[in-house]
This record gives C-alpha cells, sequence and structure tokens, in this order.
C-alpha cells in the first residue's frame, strides 16, 4: 500500500498572507489540523498546525485586550508562525514509511509532493484508518490470538486449520511478545459467526487460543520445539 493510494488529493491550503484568523477559522469550518502554505501555484512553503495557532494565541500578546489582540491577530500572518523546513512524503512512499516517518518526528502529517508540487496530505488520522482495515476491525468480526514460536510455516500451519474448519481469515498480523524472545503473538480476526469454530479448531489441533485479556500468559506460551 502507497501513500498515493490513501492521501487526501482534495487539499485544502494557505499562503503565506493569510491573517492567522483567517488560517483558524478555515480549520475550525473543515475540521482540519494542519494547513501547507504554498505560494498559490502548488508550491510547497510551509505548513501550519492547529498547535501553531494555539500556540500564538497564548504568546505574551494575549495579555492585551480582547479588541487589542482581534487588532493584532487580524494583521499577523501565518509568515511568521509557519513551519517552513517541511518533512515531506510522495505518493510512491510505502504506507509503513511514512507510519515511521510521522511516529519519529512526532507530527501529524505529511504533506504529499511530487515534481515540486503539492498533491495531497496524509494524516495520522489516515494512517489509523488504514491500520483499522488492515486489522480486519468490524462490528461483525471476532479476535483471537495464539502464540507461537518464531518458525518457518507457522502462519501456513494454521491457515490449513482454519481452511480444514472452512473459517475464512479476515486478517492476521504477527507482533514480538514483550519478555519473551523467539515469542510471537499470532493475532487473527475472523467473522463472528465461525469464531466459536475457529477457536475449537485451533484448541483441537494443541494451541491455547486467547479470547480476551489476561494477565498471566505462562499457560498459554509455547513448549520448547514447538
Amino acid at each position: 500500500m502507497y501513500v498515493g493510494w490513501q492521501m487526501k488529493s482534495n487539499i485544502v491550503s494557505i499562503t503565506p498572507d493569510t491573517p492567522m484568523l483567517k488560517a483558524r477559522e478555515i480549520m475550525d469550518t473543515q475540521r482540519i489540523s494542519h494547513l501547507p502554505v504554498t505560494d498559490g501555484k502548488a508550491r510547497l512553503l510551509g505548513i501550519v498546525t492547529d498547535r501553531d495557532l494555539r500556540e500564538a494565541w497564548a504568546s505574551p500578546a494575549s495579555t492585551l485586550s480582547v479588541y487589542e489582540l482581534t487588532y493584532v491577530l487580524q494583521k499577523l500572518t501565518v509568515n511568521s508562525i509557519m513551519t517552513k523546513n517541511v518533512i515531506t512524503a510522495t505518493p510512491d512512499m510505502t504506507i509503513e514509511r511514512a507510519a515511521r516517518i510521522i511516529h519519529d518526528n512526532k507530527i501529524g502529517a505529511l504533506p504529499v509532493v511530487q515534481n515540486e508540487k503539492l498533491v495531497g496530505i496524509i494524516t495520522s488520522t489516515d494512517l489509523m484508518e488504514v491500520l483499522l482495515v488492515a486489522l480486519g476491525m468490524s462490528e461483525d468480526s471476532g479476535r483471537l490470538s495464539i502464540l507461537v514460536r518464531d518458525r518457518v510455516g507457522v502462519i501456513a500451519e494454521v491457515g490449513r486449520i482454519m481452511q480444514e474448519a472452512e473459517v475464512n481469515i479476515r486478517s492476521i498480523m504477527t507482533f514480538p511478545l514483550a519478555g519473551h524472545e523467539g515469542v510471537w503473538q499470532l493475532i487473527m480476526r475472523v467473522n463472528l459467526a465461525v469464531h466459536a469454530r475457529a477457536v475449537k479448531a485451533l484448541e483441537d489441533a494443541g494451541y491455547r487460543v486467547i479470547v480476551q485479556y489476561t494477565e498471566d500468559l505462562a499457560p498459554y506460551l509455547p513448549k520448547e520445539g514447538a
């Protein structure tokens, strides 16, 4: 999956001479938290966030009266608060790479640039939606997990068990189990209608299935060599 497939391409942007009050109004109206700043011809110059505007409102100028503050903010433009060294993505960047960049840099969005032109934006909210879809999260699905050794063929083995039980796996993912080297959580979601059948099939095959939070994972740990 790539950024270009998930980005928002109907971009709301502003120019450096946009008043802060206008930027605030646009964010509130559009219900967004990030405004790319362009030269009016799609060339990216910077970005303004909801946090930038809130910090500007909380500056020493806030000691002025309401009328004086409104007057000052009407005169101030986003050019004075926007981030100019913007971290960007490209349409052919993978979703996981974009997620890593957002996470590592503690930012909420990546403007997407192609051929020096702003073509979209992808936010942490967009990435969360991708994650939820990839995990198969829905009201008509149920979750189950097993703890397995990191070994070749384990996913194929589980898939065969589900196939023989005529259970369709809606999503599957693996995640290392903290504090247990070489042990991974294998997490699946299946239709609620066949959830009990999936659990029984795995248990009949010798797996201990986790269907709810449990503090003591010792009984669920795979045996050595399993």
